[in-house]
């Protein structure tokens, strides 16, 4: 199996860790980035076009092609899932298809495909102006939430319970969408459609992180963890702490209710032939659908998906994007516990990160990846979200894994410096230390 692996813009060393996941299970990865660091990706296996416009990328790839012929092409970049079906697409190889991407990527257009598909999901408006954006919160009724419409990782998604909150954090939201790296992250030369502010009511209720495949209609539920509260719903909330453990607490009766709801939304944004992450909420009894993506989920969810369910994301995602259909049975729990959170640090440039050597060699650790290295600048809401990384563990119950996994993370610590008298690299990739004896798995 040769694979080619496309960013159009390299986020530093972010999606690194998967690409040796790839090898590990028994491909030739090739890499190809728009713009990239040299020494990235082995020597023979990696190009960089020069360039982040599309038809540059699309032509370094035909060139790398005619020469070695990759069997299917694919991602793990949000803010490449276009780039990849572009180049897919001119490859002549298995791939989503243009519009299917870009449905996918922008979510105004996602909103609007769940709402032809009949897929339920939150009342939404496209605000590109403050004053659109308080209209439509005051047809929603307080709270809402405001995102930007090409977003990713919960960066810049905001909670507001009044109009005066909404002014304030609609700016910080605003400023976000211009300015976060997701944004940068993007290819040149391909309309990805509005990217402004989106605003939605707001959903009350338990959320769920699925794992699935999607293959000529039909959806197959894989994996399912569920988000874990971390602060009370109130005024302010940022969505950054992202703690989740699997096996899912859902009856059976409310699996079938998400299996419906995420067929549909797929089924709506054009996804014949992928794996999907997709999150749910659970609102007044019923699944609404925050967003389907046609990638595996981040955060070390691969990790817990095969340890908890039995089901490896990164395999499906190779074999998909060779145009195979991968062996997926249907949601069954393994019976192992699973927890992951994200690894939190103080605002300011990381001068230092420190993993002691008690993470590495625990026991009831399941992967340790560091998303930051030194000289990267950490963000805290509103004027960024910024982490140090994510760390999982296993138990013999639920809580047992998340109290192993927030026992852990408290072990690692990053030393800042708050002047700002030289700007650091935004934190948005693993660093060096990632590369070290820390056990993903």
């Amino acid at each position: 199996m040769r694979l080619l692996a496309v960013e159009a813009r390299q986020n530093g060393l972010y999606n690194l860790g998967r690409y040796h996941q790839v090898v590990e299970l028994g491909a030739e990865l090739n890499v190809l980035n728009g713009e990239g660091t040299a020494g990235f990706w082995p020597a023979g296996h990696y190009r960089v076009a020069g360039s982040a416009h599309v038809d540059d990328l699309v032509a370094a790839a035909a060139r790398w092609h005619a020469q070695v012929g990759f069997d299917g092409v694919l991602t793990f970049a949000e803010s490449a899932i276009v780039a990849t079906a572009a180049v897919a697409q001119a490859l002549d190889l298995p791939g989503i298809g243009l519009s299917a991407a870009v449905t996918s990527r922008n979510k105004v257009f996602m909103h609007r495909a769940h709402s032809q598909a009949g897929a339920l999901h939150a009342r939404f408006e496209y605000a590109p102006g403050l004053t659109e954006g308080l209209a439509a919160a005051e047809r929603f009724g307080y709270p809402v939430i405001i995102k930007p419409a090409l977003g990713a990782a919960s960066s810049f998604v905001f909670r507001a319970d009044s109009p005066a909150e909404f002014e304030r954090r609609y700016q910080d939201a605003a400023h976000g969408a211009r300015t976060m790296k997701w944004a940068r992250l993007e290819a040149d030369g391909i309309d990805l459609g509005p990217d402004g502010l989106v605003v939605e009511s707001f959903l009350s209720g338990s959320e769920h992180l699925i794992e699935a495949v999607a293959w000529d209609g039909e959806v197959s539920l894989a994996s399912i963890a569920d988000r874990v509260p971390s602060e009370p719903e109130a005024s302010g909330a940022t969505f950054e702490h992202n703690l989740h453990w699997a096996p899912t607490t859902l009856s059976e009766h409310d699996l079938d209710l998400v299996h419906a709801a995420i067929t549909a939304a797929a089924c709506g944004q054009g996804l014949r032939h992928s794996v999907l992450h997709a999150e749910v909420r659970f609102h007044r009894g019923r699944p609404h659908v925050l967003e389907v993506t046609p990638r595996p989920g981040g955060g070390g969810l691969e990790r817990i998906a095969r340890v908890s369910a039995g089901y490896d994301p990164i395999a499906a995602h190779m074999e998909v994007a060779c145009g195979r259909r991968p062996h997926v049975s249907g949601y069954r729990p393994t019976g192992i516990c699973a927890a992951a959170r994200a690894v939190l640090g103080e605002p300011g440039t990381i001068t230092g990160i420190s993993v002691p050597e008690g993470v590495s060699s625990a026991p009831d650790l399941l992967f340790c990846r560091l998303t930051a290295e030194p000289g990267d600048v950490i963000e805290r809401p509103g004027d960024g979200t910024s982490i140090l990384g994510f760390i999982g563990a296993t138990g013999s119950t639920h809580q047992a894994a998340m109290t192993a996994a927030t026992r852990l993370a408290n072990l690692i610590t990053a030393a800042t410096d708050v002047t700002p008298a030289t700007p650091g690299r935004h934190c948005s990739a693993p660093g060096s230390l990632s590369r070290r004896a820390l056990r993903e798995g």
